[in-house]
């Protein structure tokens, strides 16, 4: 889960995409073999290693899934559903841009052109596997972290050790993480995110 200093959020993007792109290239360069055993049709992770991943602000999100006839309003967050089948209608992943401040964390940074929106994005794995990267641009001014902070209505002084790290200025700051079974999940063409995980909890065993 990096934290890039001097990064804005499009150059984010573009790292995500870069590194999505090499890493299916170094899959389907030294694990074809390991796909075809699992079923797994390589030609369908060729497009993601071209990058080329379409920016799809979420207002546009929105208006594909009410013109699809599903019962969403902006303001949403997206279900699994939602993502499954934006995700569908792209043969390579796709970043949803600029979700609302109301359905996202206090720390990133709002945009400028939209002050209800963060600077953020999720990464929807094609096929109907929805999400597998999000991050954003991180805000940097101690003051505004403040105010978003209370108007999360979260107690100020469980964040005064994040809102020290601003006290004495930054930099501008960028950071995604990524979901390792979700990735692997949509790699290997799997029937469930469990099957990616090698000790999953189920219903029967909490423990290892």
């Amino acid at each position: 889960e990096p934290e890039m200093a001097w990064m804005h959020q499009d150059e984010s993007l573009d790292l995500q995409e870069r590194y999505l792109a090499y890493m299916i290239k170094q899959v389907l360069d030294k694990n074809e073999y390991e796909l075809k055993i699992l079923g797994r049709d390589p030609e369908k992770l060729r497009p993601t290693t071209e990058g080329n991943f379409t920016r799809l602000p979420y207002d546009d999100a929105v208006k594909m899934l009410q013109d699809a006839g599903r019962d969403f309003k902006w303001g949403d967050d997206f279900g699994a559903p939602d993502e499954g089948y934006i995700s569908e209608q792209y043969d390579r992943p796709v970043f949803i841009v600029n979700y609302p401040t109301s359905i996202k964390p206090f720390y990133m940074k709002k945009n400028p052109d939209n002050p209800k929106e963060y600077l953020c994005a999720d990464v929807i794995a094609p096929e109907g596997y929805g999400e597998i990267f999000g991050g954003s641009e991180r805000e940097g001014n101690y003051e505004v972290l403040k105010q978003q902070i209370l108007a999360a209505g979260l107690n100020l002084e469980d964040y005064q050790w994040y809102l020290d790290l601003r006290k004495f200025g930054g930099v501008p700051h960028s950071g995604f993480g990524m979901g390792f079974e979700r990735t692997i999940a949509w790699v290997c063409h799997l029937d469930h995110i469990r099957e990616a995980i090698p000790f999953p909890r189920l219903i029967n065993r909490m423990q290892p």
